[in-house]
């Protein structure tokens, strides 16, 4: 249901009736950008006074597999984390699919401030919040993990290495560095820390902050019991930094975090507990990116921003093997060939090439600077993914074909022999293995995100 006026008749029925206000109105209902796993609107609600109150809705989405809590168990984290002093929205209303709008829903109060990373790590306004946003989210992130899991029975209590392998085996889409990584988190894995409630997602941009710092944690939808130093690990995956320069979310050393947590009450931190949870984050992100594609592409939710986020792969994928330490032979950057450009067509023109930049051209000067909200979030989106096809077509056939040349020089078909080699052990000892995919790696960013590749915080 995503036709603003039926759900505000729906959602003014249901809160009608859940917070025993008949004569209550909605008003300004409106869809928000982003959202892989929620759709999120913002109204106003007017009860028979005449007062008016702003909100958030969000409605679950279809996920396959069904990843994170329900609706249920995030409510009764919402409730369990303000009553441990966490700075969260205040929930309203929370209800199941037979509620009357055809999904499960919160309703929270909507609290002011900014989400938006960019802005966050760069804007004037937040220089002071920047400063002290380190010794917040660490105290926040001790409550967090002072919360009972008893509170929420539903949440997944599963070794996330074993879920993000079994993750990678159902999506049936081999890579190899991925089987690196997994073999090195296998071999590396830190001491088993008593499981409490975990986050799961807690970073910049699920963090409302204002000139003051930290507001409200947000978008629980992925909290589970495990290790609470995978939340430090997590805040600390290059792609929560946005291109900020701090280890942590882009705007802190990691001395600040871990401090701010065991002065809160966290547990003591093992800066190599958090390297591990680092590198396994950046692995879960990488298989999180795979499968937001795959609802895209096998018709769940159609979405250019799904559609584009499967091209971030290659992001986790250099930062991986960054993270383990490969490095390319002395002396040589780049061995794939310079770009060649499309070579001949049957068509006539504009050619592929020119109907996209044109394409391109129309939604980024005429389309966004007419638009807002969603739709103008989602035309940045599908700008991005339009300059990611003119950069592949641009870059013609040789990279491909010098991956098939290092393929071959391992003794490899293809990737998916290259995965099954890395995880059967056979190519242990090779030092050859590692350069090849960030090689890899390196091709697949010039053309998704060329700017990750000279970035300097890495």
């Amino acid at each position: 249901m995503t036709d603003a006026r039926a759900l505000t008749l729906a959602l003014e029925a249901v809160m009608r009736k859940g917070l025993d206000e008949p004569d209550l109105r909605i008003l300004d209902l409106r869809r928000l950008s982003g959202g892989a796993s929620r759709e999120t609107w913002s109204f106003t609600a007017v009860d028979g006074t005449g007062a008016s109150r702003p909100l958030i809705l969000q409605l679950q989405l279809p996920v396959p597999g069904g990843q994170g809590p329900g609706m249920e168990s995030e409510a009764a984290l919402l409730r369990a984390a303000a009553a441990e002093g966490v700075p969260v929205p205040q929930l309203v209303l929370d209800g199941d699919a037979a509620a009357g709008l055809d999904r499960a829903f919160l309703v929270t109060d909507h609290v002011e401030g900014e989400t938006i990373p960019r802005r966050l790590l760069r804007d004037d306004a937040y220089a002071d919040a920047r400063t002290v946003l380190a010794a917040q989210c660490g105290a926040a992130l001790a409550q967090i993990h002072r919360i009972d899991p008893a509170v929420a029975p539903g949440l997944d209590a599963g070794d996330r290495l074993e879920r993000y392998r079994s993750v990678l085996d159902l999506l049936g889409d081999p890579h190899p560095t991925f089987e690196l990584a997994l073999r090195w988190l296998d071999a590396n894995r830190p001491p088993l820390a008593t499981p409490t409630v975990v986050h799961g997602d807690f970073r910049l941009g699920n963090l409302m902050v204002d000139a003051a710092g930290l507001r409200a944690v947000l978008d629980w939808e992925l909290a589970h019991v495990g290790d609470p130093l995978e939340d430090l690990g997590w805040l600390c995956v290059r792609s929560w930094r946005f291109g900020g320069s701090g280890p942590v979310g882009g705007f802190a050393p990691y001395a600040d975090l871990f401090a701010a947590y065991e002065e809160a009450g966290g547990r003591p931190v093992d800066p190599e507990a958090v390297r591990w949870w680092e590198v396994m984050g950046t692995l879960a992100w990488g298989v999180i990116c795979i499968v937001q594609s795959r609802r895209h592409l096998d018709g769940h939710t159609r979405s250019v921003e799904l559609a584009t986020i499967g091209r971030r792969v290659a992001e986790t994928e250099y930062d991986l093997l960054h993270l383990l330490g490969v490095s390319l032979p002395a002396g040589r950057d780049d061995e794939s060939p310079p770009a060649s450009g499309p070579g001949a067509t049957l068509h006539d023109r504009p050619t592929a090439a020119e109907l996209i930049e044109a394409v391109r051209a129309y939604v980024e000067d005429e389309v966004l600077p007419a638009t807002e909200g969603a739709v103008h979030f989602h035309g940045q989106v599908a700008v991005n993914a339009l300059k990611i096809v003119e950069r592949e077509l641009a870059s013609g056939d040789g990279p491909r074909a010098a991956h098939e040349r290092r393929l071959a020089a391992l003794g490899c078909a293809d990737d998916a022999a290259l995965a099954a080699a890395i995880r059967s052990g056979s190519l242990d000892g090779r030092d050859d293995v590692g350069p090849v995919l960030l090689q890899a790696a390196i091709d697949q960013l010039r053309v998704a995100n060329p700017r990750w590749l000279h970035d300097e915080h890495r």
